[in-house]
Parts: structure tokens; C-alpha cells; sequence
């Protein structure tokens, strides 16, 4: 499945084409080469994360979120906001995101010149954040700027979509806005991605997580945040001591739906957190001494049935591999998303990639996904556990509501912690 869908992209994209990622050379020396025009990453956290309606950021807009976060990355970075050229906020379902947006940037201190967008492209609107930021340095129009992916699902839970009639009555338009539960049955049932299964791939997820909260892992990717005199520093999500019995004990929450397999331990969390990074071009990193952290190095997006929602990583893996020349035995360390065991372990098994390389300290069904804040999420995650391991590179993924998928490949560059701290 993998090498088909590679030789497919292959065919479909021009050699002259230019690449979507920093440098315009393919292969693993071209992307490991450190130019003057790359982009590249000097500072990337996150909030710790809430879980729903009982969490800890239950009652906590996005601006609130946002303005926390922003306040303590400028404390901890010391950078002068105002040398920020743009910002862009990945972000779903609050009302009004780009009045909260510019809201919270304004109360955390960034000047009124300092200008701000939002995206929304569901799952993957971080990462949009990340690439649209990317772009704009690649392109000459900005030299620095801000990703941020922001999401509270207690306070704003995904809105019942709404179309007209004569939309509805096509049968993929009516597919693309129906539940994210019944797309995630729909792919149980086609490609038979049994209930043990799921519950075995659930069963990683929240054993890897636990592990990494025990030992102290995730504190070195999340920024302590002061909210209404609380300091939050650690996630209130993760579940320990969960158990396959436990697992195959859960009733399936979409019974209408299919063989009726997810439940509420082998599905993401919905929750709320925000994330962001700060990037610039190597050569003002250089020299203004800020210390790099990761390289972008390119994306992709696709388009799937809307119907199978869940199998967008399948296509968009091989998509970004294919471009900046790399196979997936190049990577390092994969972060795709979990938004169900069923879609999650039919494209671990399709992509032939080991669970070795996946979400080594457990994803979304443990830790919780909020949507806009997942796509910058994952990075933070990657980019740390990669400098933990003193390996190089990165590939996150997602798959994406009404039937996309999208991809992004880093690299690291930080020296491993124990060199740092010397």
C-alpha cells in the first residue's frame, strides 16, 4: 500500500515542480544541510493539557489560554514581541476566533502593529499554523513569526454542520459533515479493524503515556502557565493503570453506527490546551543568537472519502516523504494522531511502519486531543523526544474532518539535554 501510494505521487508531481519545504533539494543530505534561508524553529511548548468539563482549563476561554500562554513564553524566551512580524492562530471552534485571537496577543503585551490570522482546517489547523507561518518567511514577506494551535472542547464542543438541501442530497457532501464517530465505525467496518484490536493499539497509547508522565517526560515540553493565580504544569488527562480488561469491558459509545467498536478508552480524548512555536530563518536565529531548536523542512495536504476520514495519513505520509525525497525508514520518530484506534491501526498497518517509531510516549487516545491545538502539539512532542534521543527527524500526521489528511516533516537540531545542561 505504502510503495503504491509513493509511485502514484511520484508520477503526479512535476520534477520541475518546487518543493514545499525550506531548501529545494531532495534526500536525506538535503534536508539534513543547514542553509542561510532555512526555517527553522527556536522556540516550541506547550500548556499542559485539560480534560473535558471536569479539567482543569474547563471554564477557560481561548483567549484566556492563549494570553497565559504567550506571557510565559515571553518571560521564558526574553524576546522583544514586537520583533514578531506575523502570527497565525490554529484554532476550530471558538465564536469569533480572530477577535480572540487579536484580543489575547494584545493583552499579553504584543503591539497593536504586530498582526495576527487565524486557520481553521479542523484536526490539522497547528500544523496549518506552523506552515502558513513557514511560507510567509520562505516567501521574503516575514522574517519571524508565531504558530499557535489553541482549543477549549469543554467550552466550545464541535457545532452541528449545516447545509442546504440540494448540498445534502450528494452523497459524499452529506458523508463529509456527519459525526467524526460514525466516520470511524465506517472504517472499522470496511477494512475490519476488529474491537481486540482497537482496544490493543488503545492499550499502548495509554500504557506509553502513563509511563511518560511517571517518569517526568512530559514536563520538558510543557511551559508552566499562571491562570487566575493557579499555575498549571501538568496534565490532568492521562489515565493510569488502564488495563485490557478494562478496555474490553467499555460499552461502544456509537451503537447505531456500524459493528459499533469505539468506546471511550480506545478513542481520543476531547479536551483543551494551546501550543506554539517560533520561527525565523537560520541566518537571524545565528545572529541574534537564538538558540535553534528544529527545522521545518516541508508539508502536504490531501483530500480522502469523506466516509473513511480516518485514513488520511495513509495518503499524506508518502505525499511529504515524496517530496523532500526521503522513505519512511529515513524517519526518526512518527507523531500521527490518534483520533480513533480503529483509523489509527489500520494506517500503522497499511504504512508498515513500526509502533517502535510511533508515538513513543503515547498520543491523542491517552493524552486527549484538542483540535487546534494538535497539529503544534505534536511538534512540541516530536522535536523533544527526538532531542532526548539525540535523533534527527520527524514526521507528524493527522487525519482530518470531512476526509483530509496532512503531514509535516522536522528536524532536529538541539544538542541532546544532558550536553545542555553542562
Amino acid at each position: 500500500m505504502f510503495a503504491s501510494a509513493v509511485a502514484v505521487l511520484r508520477a503526479r508531481i512535476p520534477s520541475t515542480m518546487r518543493n514545499v519545504s525550506t531548501h529545494s533539494g531532495k534526500g536525506i543530505s538535503a534536508v539534513l544541510q543547514k542553509n542561510p534561508d532555512d526555517i527553522v524553529i527556536t522556540f516550541a511548548k506547550r500548556t499542559a493539557m485539560g480534560k473535558n468539563r471536569k479539567g482543569q482549563f474547563k471554564d477557560v476561554p481561548v483567549d484566556e489560554m492563549m494570553q497565559a500562554l504567550l506571557k510565559a513564553t515571553f518571560e521564558k524566551t526574553k524576546l522583544d514581541p514586537a520583533k514578531l512580524d506575523d502570527i497565525c492562530v490554529g484554532t476550530c471552534h471558538p465564536p469569533s476566533p480572530m477577535y480572540s485571537s487579536r484580543a489575547a496577543a494584545l493583552a499579553s503585551g504584543i503591539p497593536h502593529d504586530v498582526p495576527i490570522s487565524t486557520v481553521n482546517r479542523l484536526c490539522s489547523s497547528g500544523l496549518m499554523a506552523i506552515r502558513n507561518i513557514a511560507h510567509a518567511i520562505q516567501s521574503g514577506e516575514i522574517s519571524m513569526g508565531m504558530a499557535i494551535g489553541v482549543e477549549n472542547m469543554t467550552l466550545n464542543p464541535r457545532p452541528t454542520p449545516v447545509i442546504a438541501e440540494s448540498v445534502d442530497e450528494i452523497p459524499r457532501a452529506h458523508d463529509c459533515i456527519q459525526p467524526m464517530g460514525w466516520t470511524s465505525e465506517m472504517v472499522a467496518q470496511t477494512y475490519q479493524v476488529s474491537r481486540q484490536k482497537q482496544d490493543e493499539y488503545a492499550l499502548i497509547s495509554h500504557t506509553r503515556a502513563t509511563k511518560a508522565m511517571a517518569t517526568g517526560i512530559f514536563s520538558e515540553e510543557i511551559i508552566p502557565v499562571e491562570i487566575r493565580g493557579t499555575v498549571i504544569s501538568v496534565d490532568d488527562t492521562i489515565r493510569p493503570g488502564v488495563t485490557m480488561e478494562m478496555l474490553s469491558g467499555l460499552k461502544p459509545v456509537f451503537q447505531e453506527w456500524g459493528d459499533a467498536a469505539t468506546t471511550a478508552g480506545n478513542a481520543s480524548g476531547i479536551g483543551d490546551g494551546a501550543a506554539l512555536c517560533i520561527l525565523t530563518t537560520r541566518e537571524r536565529a545565528e545572529k541574534e543568537n537564538m538558540e535553534i531548536l528544529g527545522k521545518w523542512v516541508g508539508s502536504a495536504v490531501v483530500g480522502v472519502e469523506p466516509r473513511y476520514m480516518g485514513i488520511g495519513p495513509i495518503a499524506a505520509i508518502p505525499k511529504v516523504l515524496t517530496q523532500v525525497g526521503l522513505t519512511k525508514d529515513d524517519i526518526d520518530i512518527y507523531e500521527i494522531n490518534e483520533a480513533f484506534a480503529s483509523q489509527f491501526a489500520y494506517c500503522v498497518e497499511e504504512l508498515g511502519i513500526s509502533m517502535d517509531k510511533i508515538n513513543p510516549n503515547g498520543g491523542a487516545i491517552a493524552v486527549t486531543h484538542p483540535l487546534g491545538m494538535t497539529g503544534v502539539r505534536q511538534v512540541v512532542t516530536g522535536l523533544t523526544e527526538l532531542r532526548r534521543r539525540d535523533k534527527r527527524l520527524l514526521c507528524t500526521s493527522m487525519c482530518v474532518g470531512s476526509g483530509m489528511g496532512a503531514a509535516g516533516i522536522f528536524v532536529n537540531e538541539a544538542r541532546p539535554f544532558c550536553q545542555a545542561k553542562l
